[in-house]
């Protein structure tokens, strides 16, 4: 009967979402209706819209096995970046993005520098999105193979288990990309405001559930907690960019990601456009940024109760994988109807954020490609498209995803969180390079230029972060040794690395007289 009460929550909340998606959805019959929502959004939708897709099922079950892990708030001050990195983009980017009316934000490439320009980033923008929401997706399947491993009362062997991961993100997949696809952006923000409450509540519902459980909750938690390594700062440069958990990394590599992934990326960005004006965008991205300190917080404060709460009652079947030990408390310890609402809770986080990855990809593949190489596609053809385009990236991202679950089943020690950042770490610095060329200068940059600078901030990522001394892993054969003389480089410095680099070769050259 337990099960079943689960279910039906379950059940419930994926009709609710469903129903509601289409019903926001419906008289979406333009191209803008779908991409920008007519630009009538509330701000607080928006805002939280903008906090239902920064949230996925890898912070869900990541965050909180860090805290498990490291038992302290390390990644919590990077929110100090993110808080800095929105100021910039609601002051740099978004008011051009009005200004010009963009649908697609590379768009404003075209506009600025060229079609080769606009080209080249709409490219970056669609592999690296399939690949980080495709990445992003398998996580929600964890719960569901560990229920599985529960309910037949013996582990899963690999196939089974790869198998089950597959079906699961499957079938989340197919159902966001139902009402993603008819219902179009505005079906996103409203589903996203009913995911974000019900993921916060589920989080905080699993806080009171776990300092309820663990005996002298408070001095057993200021106990546990270690002292961070982000309050070191860094000894010298080559400890501050090894190192994706310090203040420096927090106030400066932070901001730069933060900067690529709210000011250049159409997932991010395209909710920003639904509101109706730049003032009340603004509003939003800097409010959620000052949502994100409590969020990641309680998020890790999870994690560091779980480790708690399993030293003072001790299991010998709890997983060696970080992120599946908050999935395997849910399932094991909560009570029937508070762990149906906390599963709901992890397939809010996911739909939220893969509706609007869904919906941005399709956007960008019909702005920046259908409609100028098929100009006279009408608007109904366009909508017929964008709709088809939705369908045929969810198809890439359930491929991404299943993918993205053997490399983790098959390397178990597998860190969630620096994962997923390092699928964008590589290609958002040139990105957001060139965008910065063309927000802060008026006559510099060119396409060859910028084409140039992608190329070469691409290749300085690769080489710093020292990508290339595993390409020998794919014939088969033993990594190169990292030379001594090349310094580590951290994560949250990736993005800040390729943007320098492509910014200053991107200045080196003019734009065009016949430019406006």
């Amino acid at each position: 009967m337990s099960l079943l009460t689960d279910i039906g929550i379950i059940l419930a909340y994926f009709a609710l979402i469903i129903s509601v998606g289409l019903w926001c959805g419906r008289g979406s019959q333009s191209v803008e209706s779908l991409a920008v929502g007519g630009r009538k959004i509330p701000w607080w939708a928006v805002l939280a819209s903008l906090i239902a897709a920064e949230v996925s099922a890898a912070t869900f079950l990541g965050a909180p096995g860090e805290g498990f892990e490291l038992r302290n708030f390390t990644y919590a001050p990077l929110a100090i970046g993110a808080i800095l990195g929105r100021v910039m983009v609601s002051y740099v980017f978004i008011k051009p993005y009005y200004d010009y009316r963009v649908i697609s934000i590379y768009e404003f490439l075209q506009i600025r520098f060229g079609v080769k320009t606009k080209n080249a980033a709409s490219l970056i923008f669609l592999f690296t999105r399939v690949l980080a929401s495709g990445t992003r997706l398998y996580i929600a399947a964890v719960i569901l193979v560990l229920g599985v491993e529960l309910l037949t009362g013996a582990p899963l062997t690999l196939t089974r288990e790869f198998l089950i991961y597959v079906s699961a993100l499957t079938v989340i997949t197919l159902l966001t990309c139902l009402y993603t696809a008819l219902g179009g952006i505005k079906a996103v923000v409203w589903t996203d405001l009913i995911q974000a409450t019900l993921m916060f509540g589920s989080i905080l519902a699993a806080i009171y559930m776990l300092a309820s459980r663990i005996d002298g909750c408070w001095s057993s938690l200021t106990a546990a907690i270690e002292r961070p390594a982000v309050f070191d700062g860094g000894a010298n440069l080559r400890d501050i960019l090894g190192n994706g958990y310090t203040l420096w990394a927090a106030f400066f590599g932070a901001t730069f990601v933060t900067m690529a992934t709210h000011g250049t990326d159409q997932d991010m960005v395209q909710r920003m456009l639904t509101a109706k004006n730049y003032h009340r965008s603004r509003l939003a991205v800097i409010a959620s940024g000052l949502a994100d300190i409590p969020i990641v917080a309680c998020f890790l404060l999870v994690g560091i109760l779980l480790y708690i709460f399993y030293q003072q009652h001790p299991d010998p079947n709890l997983p060696d994988k970080n992120p599946h030990v908050f999935a395997y408390y849910i399932l094991h310890e909560l009570p029937a109807g508070v762990r149906g609402i906390l599963v709901a809770g992890l397939f809010a986080t996911t739909m939220g954020s893969l509706s609007t990855a869904l919906n941005a990809l399709s956007t960008s593949f019909v702005q920046d490609w259908y409609v100028p190489y098929f100009r006279g596609a009408a608007d109904r053809e366009q909508v017929s498209v964008m709709r088809r385009a939705t369908v045929a990236f969810a198809v890439a991202l359930i491929a991404v995803g299943a993918l993205t679950a053997w490399v983790v089943l098959t390397v178990p020690k597998s860190r969630i969180i620096p994962i997923v950042l390092g699928v964008f770490g590589y290609t958002y610095g040139p990105l957001l390079g060139v965008f910065l060329v063309g927000m802060l200068t008026k006559r510099r940059g060119s396409e060859t230029g910028n084409l140039i600078a992608i190329v070469s901030g691409l290749l300085a990522v690769t080489f710093f972060s020292g990508l290339y001394t595993n390409l020998p892993l794919l014939f088969g054969n033993p990594a190169w040794p990292r030379p001594g003389w090349l310094p580590p480089l951290a994560f949250p410095w990736w993005i800040t690395l390729g943007t320098l680099v492509t910014l200053a070769v991107s200045l080196c050259w003019r734009t065009p007289k016949e430019k406006p």
